[in-house]
């Protein structure tokens, strides 16, 4: 298929907690082989459907050189004690800013063929685990920033060329 463009900040699919895949689901062949092509582009650690305009449970990520998919994922468990972590959003162009986020997460799923997936990590594979499940549960990173780094986070985000 191809790569789709990234949905901006403030676009509504993006507030939106996405449905679950039906087992056998057609639709969602495309969907994750645009996911992948959207995700493997140098500089890209994950991209959920949202992000691409649909509002259904399935993400892609690029970490340490794998490239995969999940559909339907779960937090299965995020442990360790949360640290600040500069993260950023293909959904929020060109900021960082530090979050909390836990060292360790693991997520289960299915794939295309409904066989179980499994995904865990550390570093930036916990980060982008839980970065991507917040997107399908229609949260934005920039929520979960302290209150001082969110105030200024917001400002420069009306600032910018994009918004």
């Amino acid at each position: 298929m191809a790569e789709r463009p990234i949905r901006l900040f403030g676009d509504p699919v993006l507030r939106s907690v996405c449905d679950p895949v039906e087992p056998g689901d057609s639709r969602i062949v495309p969907i994750v082989t645009d996911l992948v092509d959207t995700v493997a582009i140098p500089g890209r650690a994950g991209v959920a459907a949202n992000q691409i305009g649909v509002a259904l449970r399935a993400f892609s990520y690029n970490v340490d050189g794998q490239i995969g998919y999940v559909i339907n994922p779960v937090l299965v468990e995020a442990s360790g004690e949360p640290e600040l972590v500069d993260e950023g959003c293909l959904s929020v162009p060109g900021f960082y800013f530090p979050r909390r986020r836990h060292p360790f997460a693991s997520v289960e799923g299915i794939d295309l063929d409904g066989k179980p997936v499994h995904l865990s990590g550390t570093g930036t594979m916990a980060q982008a685990l839980q970065h991507e499940l917040d997107h399908l549960d229609g949260h934005l990173y920039i929520e979960g920033l302290e209150p001082e780094t969110k105030r200024e986070a917001m400002g420069l985000i009306r600032q910018a060329p994009w918004y």
